[in-house]
Parts: structure tokens; C-alpha cells; sequence
């Protein structure tokens, strides 16, 4: 149990650092490419800004002003290997351009990103208006500065790659420092439930002989009736059946508490085992049962199918489901049993018409000393712990229990135990 939770406990933490750390480095990345964007902007534009004194020679000259590259004012700050300026008139005519970024799209004031089709490198535009007369109220032109995004996007990749692989191995750094915590956080309560654990058992055992000793001086008075008061034989009688059921919890919990704590099971037998016959004993065994309460009793049992395991334990499991469903069905209801093989796996349905849990109970029904309805009185000679012990059986022999189950409607309770590979011959049973 205690390591599932710290592995639970461990994937919870590892989950919650992860979206941390997602929502930290998506936020620095964004933060980084928007910076940079936002610098490429400013260059951008101080290069169409540098370039607008030189408007009206290059509408005069064209390309031929351009080319001049030593007696532009502009070209100290531009890079003609990732770089372009071009000139528009007021209709948006080119003009001139210099550099080797050559945009088929229209003109949009501001900055834009636009495709580039012949490097597939997307490219960075900043268009500003040029006025040479304040007194006009429309431009006169446009200056359009360019850049590829290239350096950027290769910036953004390396950024994108190292907090990935930053992230990674935090996070594995995390999960080996959150596996040291979570068993340190744990070791106080697994220390706690083996205290427990040991104390129910020990318990258990000790209150067995003064049980069984009450149970003994009882039985011994009941046997001599003549010496009892009648008014004494009924508290007599009261005393026999209590005794008879705290016997019973007490070798309950004993099971339990054994069962719990892997080292104190005393080893059993194991052996191949008849599913079918097993099975087969205890409906014959509690047929009487189901006839006293009027309850439709039918079995289907699909022959050779062959366990490997304790032959008492799960005798005990499969009484304690069908008396179970034949303890919860009201009268003139039903009950069935059946036996089938899938896969490597034996499937024991047992199914009643009876009172139904709730779905919101179902995950706690193998709990210890568990009850659907709170208010209800225990029933006659249960301890509550039936379905406890029909699941750690169920465990401890490689199998499974599963329940399905609606209200007033019925419950179904499969079991699925692990099966031999090949047929063994089990020699008949004596008639």
C-alpha cells in the first residue's frame, strides 16, 4: 500500500513541477521573442527614419542615388546581406531598393511579418511615411526597411531547446529530490500502520484464549440445563452467541492483520484446484439458504478450468461472495453463479437481484468494517469484514475483484484468478 501512495505522491508532485515549469519557460520564451521583436522595431525604423532625408533624390535620381552606397547617410547602419530599403511614391509605386529583400506585398504602415518564398525565412518590414512638406496632408512617399529573420529565429530555437533541456533535467532533479522526500513524509505513517498493524494482530491473538475460554464455561453450563435459572437461560444464550461472534472477528482480524503484514502468513499449501468443484460445494452448501428465504439459486459452471493456489482461501472467498448475495437478496429475487474462462484468467460472476450500492460507495466496499447504510444493524453473525477478506484473498492469489451494481436493481461481483497454462488431470473425488 505505502509504496503505491509514495509513487502517487511522487508522480502529483513531478506533475504540478512540470506545469510550473511549463508555464515558466513558455513565459520566458515569449517574453524573449517579443523583446527581440520589439529591438528589431526600433532598428528598423531608425533605418527608414535615416533614410527619409534622402526621399527626394532618390524620386529624382531612382536607383542611380542608391547605389551610391559612400554618400548615403544611411550607410553606416545598413546590412546589405540581410537587409533592404525601398522607396514608394504616395501610390505606392516602387521607386528605388537597395539590399536583397525583395517583397511581393503591399505597403502597411507599421511593422509586419511577411513570407518570404524564396529563403522560406519569414522577413520583418517597417514602413514609415515620408512628409518633405509639413503644409501637405497627405505623404509623399513611403520608406519601407526590411530584415530577415533569420539570426531570430535561429536565437529562438536555441532558446527554445535550451529550456526544454533545461526544464528536463530540472525536472529530473526535482523527481530524485521529491523520491527522498515523499519516503521521508511517508516513514512516520508507515511506521505508525505497522504499529497498528502489529498491535491489531497481537491483540487478536491474545483475546482468542479468553474468547474461547468464555465460549468453553458457557457451553459447559448450557449442556446441564437443570442447574441453570430459566431466567438465567436466556442471558446464557445471549452470552454463547456474542462469544460466537467475537470469535469470529477475532479471526478475522487475525486473517487480516497476516495478511497485511507478508512475513507473518504462515506458508500454505498450494495446489491445483478445480474451480468448478469448488465452487460447485458451496452451492450445494448454501442451497438450504437460498430455499429458506424463497430466492431462485442457479449456477453454470464451465468445466476443466484449473487454479494454482490455496485451496481453504478461496473455498472462503466464493462462500463469503455467494452467502453475501444470497444474505442482501429479498425474498422471490435471484441469484447466479457462473464460471468461464478468458484468456489466462478464470471468471467467477456472481450476480443477485438485491438491494444495490450506490455508486459513489462502490470504491468503498472492500474497505474494513464498511456498510452501505450506516443506520442499518449489522447482520446476524457478520462482522463486516467479509468483503475484505474476499479481496485480500483475491490478491494474495494473483486475482482481482470488480463490482458492478445499481440500486434496488442488484450487484455483480467478478472475480478473476489466473489459470494454468496446460490441463491437469485431477483424479475424481470418491462417490
Amino acid at each position: 500500500m505505502f509504496p503505491g501512495l509514495r509513487w502517487r505522491l511522487l508522480l502529483s508532485y513531478l506533475t504540478v513541477m512540470a506545469a510550473i515549469l511549463s508555464i515558466f519557460g513558455a513565459g520566458v520564451y515569449v517574453f524573449f521573442s517579443r523583446s527581440m521583436y520589439s529591438q528589431l522595431d526600433k532598428k528598423l525604423r531608425t533605418l527608414a527614419q535615416a533614410a527619409t532625408p534622402s526621399f527626394t533624390q532618390v524620386k529624382a535620381k531612382g536607383s542611380t542615388y542608391v547605389n551610391q552606397v559612400d554618400t548615403v547617410p544611411w550607410r553606416d547602419i545598413f546590412n546589405h546581406d540581410s537587409q533592404s530599403l525601398e522607396w514608394f511614391d504616395n501610390q505606392g509605386k516602387l521607386l528605388a531598393r537597395r539590399g536583397t529583400i525583395d517583397l511581393e506585398f503591399p505597403l502597411k504602415l507599421g511593422s509586419w511579418t511577411f513570407p518570404n518564398k524564396k529563403t522560406h525565412v519569414p522577413v520583418r518590414a517597417y514602413t514609415v511615411s515620408v512628409f518633405t512638406d509639413s503644409s501637405l496632408d497627405r505623404p509623399e512617399g513611403f520608406i519601407r526597411a526590411s530584415q530577415s529573420l533569420e539570426e531570430i529565429e535561429t536565437i529562438k530555437n536555441q532558446l527554445f531547446w535550451v529550456l526544454i533541456f533545461g526544464g528536463m533535467s530540472t525536472l529530473i532533479l526535482i523527481g530524485l529530490g521529491g523520491f527522498w522526500l515523499t519516503r521521508k513524509a511517508i516513514e512516520p505513517i508507515e511506521e505508525s500502520f505497522s504499529k497498528l498493524k502489529q498491535f491489531t494482530a497481537d491483540a487478536s491473538h491474545e483475546l482468542r484464549g479468553p474468547v474461547t475460554a468464555i465460549k468453553a464455561s458457557v457451553d459447559v453450563m448450557q449442556c446441564h440445563p437443570e442447574r441453570i435459572h430459566p431466567k438465567d437461560a436466556k442471558k446464557l444464550a445471549a452470552i454463547s452467541s456474542a462469544t460466537t461472534q467475537m470469535g469470529q472477528l477475532i479471526g478475522d482480524l487475525l486473517f487480516l492483520a497476516r495478511t497485511d503484514n507478508a512475513t507473518d502468513v504462515p506458508s500454505r499449501k498450494r495446489t491445483t484446484i478445480a474451480l468448478d468443484r469448488i465452487i460447485q460445494d458451496i452451492v450445494v452448501l448454501l442451497e438450504p439458504m437460498a430455499q429458506e428465504k424463497n430466492i431462485t439459486f442457479k449456477y453454470q459452471l464451465m468445466p476443466n478450468i484449473y487454479a494454482f493456489g490455496d485451496k481453504s482461501e478461496l473455498n472462503r472467498l466464493f462462500s463469503n461472495l455467494i452467502e453475501n448475495a444470497l444474505q442482501y437478496t429479498p425474498s422471490g429475487g435471484k441469484v447466479n453463479v457462473s464460471l468461464t474462462k478468458h484468456n489466462r484468467f478464470a471468471l467467477v460472476n456472481v450476480e443477485d437481484s438485491g438491494i444495490g450500492i450506490a455508486p459513489e460507495q462502490i470504491p468503498f466496499v472492500f474497505d474494513r468494517f464498511w456498510r452501505a447504510d450506516k443506520a442499518r444493524t449489522r447482520r446476524e453473525g457478520g462482522t463486516g469484514l467479509g468483503l475484505a477478506i474476499a479481496n485480500a484473498i483475491a490478491q494474495n492469489n494473483g486475482g482481482k475483484i470488480t463490482l458492478t451494481s445499481q440500486v434496488n436493481k442488484g450487484s455483480c461481483f467478478q472475480v478473476r484468478i489466473p489459470v494454468l497454462a496446460q490441463k491437469v488431470e485431477i483424479k475424481p473425488r470418491p462417490v
